[in-house]
């Protein structure tokens, strides 16, 4: 009888473990990262800083790589209503441009060193919908990405500390 027990366990422990979900691929970008800096490269190959001297930011990524990207210049007007509707076109266009947040999913291309942000949402409404590659490096708990240049040449850097 004990080897037919035996046999028995065996099967049930094959079955259990047919059933068992399998371990899914982590998303290697996966956590919560706070930005350490988001300057800008010159066409002379100058750096210098374009959300100002202390930017604030996080970004969030999940394991299927979902992500949240805020960006804020320190330096931002303070609006002098407690209303948001009521502000000046100054504090406005500092609010505008002094930000930059989006969100969706991102996929990494590591031959050719490229991370894609699909963007589904953005407070810059004609993002929404695109796809946007950047050249990136990942380097142990940095992330450092450049974005393509803008028209006056200037080629912006976002660097990025893990935090867990």
């Amino acid at each position: 009888m004990k080897p037919l027990t035996g046999a028995f366990l065996a099967m049930l422990a094959g079955l259990a473990a047919r059933d068992a979900p399998m371990p899914t691929n982590v998303f290697p970008l996966q956590g919560t990262w706070t930005l350490v800096a988001a300057d800008k490269l010159l066409p002379d190959g100058k750096t210098t800083r374009d959300y100002g001297e202390s930017p604030k930011g996080r970004l969030v990524v999940d394991t299927k790589g979902r992500y949240s990207l805020q960006i804020f210049k320190s330096e931002r007007l303070r609006f002098a209503s407690e209303s948001k509707a009521d502000g000046s076109a100054d504090e406005f266009k500092s609010a505008v441009m002094g930000s930059s947040t989006h969100y969706g999913t991102m996929a990494i291309d590591d031959r050719a060193g490229l991370l894609a942000f699909s963007i589904e949402g953005s407070s810059f409404p004609n993002w929404e919908g695109t796809t946007q590659k950047r050249q990136y490096k990942l380097d142990g708990a940095e992330l450092r990405y450049k974005v393509p240049p803008r028209a006056d040449g200037s080629i912006p850097v976002s660097v990025w500390r893990r935090l867990d």
